[in-house]
């Protein structure tokens, strides 16, 4: 750090060579400030006795002899505290006190942007107020809403339409429509979709992000469910789009991971090579969830949760299903990298178990392929995708 200007140096010791200021602590806002944050903040954790998940370094745990949990989950400097035993608590406040000058806001139901509501029945999360400045910014309060994210009839291209003036603008929706995807399940295949035209938007590009946000306007406050009465087994289910991008027929993956009937985690992602067949497109599909479940298993354990059954994989694809029970199918796939046939793997430890569904039960598909509007509500219905908003 230069020396500040004005400061004199009376020393006459020092008063050659090129003097410089020595940090003794972080200062908030330099490129190194978050770790050193992170690095004292986990110290003091690791004082009160709690142990840093492998799974997620921002969550620490702690169990006791008498069957009580608790537990810290880490933004920055938000902290988020949850325990079967009220006085844990109030000693974790206690010792904070000691390090730290903090605001106690109570039960939470504002944490980062996410709304939070509760009951004995379960727990609502939403971004209802995320979502409704998002459409206010876009001067789209006013407009008729969309029943569908994206139209399944049309299929966006790299150049479709003329180039936007501005694209920061677009950058800055599709940016604003990821952070909302945290609750958001049912847009993300659409945001995955628009997130590949953010070097050079178009017209068209533009247009489908706004019918995007006049979905949000007549959704406004939907948001996952979290019940109560819902059985602790994972269950998951796999789809692919085989060539899907029409520039590089690339196949499109996605899963849905279900703990009893609440969804707790789910992805659409372009796969990263060309797949020769449907069947192969799905295996990759399926090697893409079963690594999801070997993540969740552990970080479940990390929650006190033992998953003793095998986790179903739900998948559409017969020929999928086959190949990864069958190592017989050689000819067919010697040509599909060996890291796919982690399902293999998994399925001979006992991790995991193939079942293939029909079609029109697949909870994965809407997050593989744009859906019409009755098979869009029906999947939405499936998955407990709700609102506890009056209807305006």
């Amino acid at each position: 750090m230069v020396l500040p200007p004005g400061l004199v140096i009376t020393d006459p010791s020092v008063g050659s060579g090129q003097l410089v200021c020595k940090l003794k602590k972080s200062l908030y806002g330099l490129k190194q400030a978050s770790r050193q944050w992170y690095m004292k903040f986990s110290q003091v954790l690791s004082g009160f006795g709690l142990l840093q998940s492998s799974s997620d370094h921002s969550y620490f745990y702690k169990y006791f002899d008498d069957g009580n949990f608790f537990g810290v989950v880490i933004y920055v400097d938000d902290i988020l505290v949850a325990s079967s035993h009220e006085g844990m608590i109030n000693q974790f406040k206690d010792f904070i006190d000691g390090h730290f000058k903090f605001k106690d806001l109570g039960t939470p139901k504002y944490f980062l942007g996410i709304e939070i509501a509760r009951n004995d029945s379960g727990i609502f999360i939403c971004q209802h107020k995320y979502a409704l400045d998002l459409v206010t910014d876009a001067g789209l309060l006013g407009s008729k809403p969309a029943f569908t994210p994206m139209d399944s009839t049309r299929s966006l291209a790299v150049d479709a339409g003329e180039p936007i003036a501005d694209p920061t603008i677009y950058r800055r929706l599709i940016g604003r429509l990821l952070y909302l995807c945290i609750t958001r399940s049912d847009i993300t295949f659409a945001v995955n979709k628009l997130s590949q035209f953010l070097s050079k938007p178009c017209s068209n590009h533009w247009a489908a992000g706004e019918r995007v946000l006049k979905y949000l306007k007549g959704t406004i406050g939907h948001g996952l469910f979290y019940s109560t009465k819902s059985s602790p087994s994972l269950s998951i289910f796999s789809d692919a789009d085989w060539a899907a991008c029409p520039g590089t027929r690339r196949s499109i993956s996605g899963f849905a991971l279900f703990l009893g009937t609440s969804l707790i985690s789910w992805r659409s992602m372009k796969q990263h090579t060309v797949s020769r067949s449907s069947a192969e497109a799905e295996y990759r599909a399926m090697a893409l969830a079963c690594c999801e479940v070997v993540w969740i298993v552990a970080l479940l354990k990390d929650f006190g949760l033992q998953v003793h059954q095998l986790v179903p994989l739900y998948c559409d694809s017969e020929a999928a299903v086959h190949v990864s029970s069958n190592p017989v199918f050689h000819e067919r796939t010697k040509h599909v990298e060996i890291d796919c046939h982690t399902v293999r793997d998994k399925i001979l430890e006992g991790v995991i178990k193939t079942v293939h569904v029909h079609n029109s039960h697949q909870l994965a598909d809407i997050f593989t392929k744009p859906l019409a509007t009755t098979p869009f509500q029906t999947l939405l219905f499936k998955i407990d995708f709700t609102t506890v908003y009056s209807p305006s």
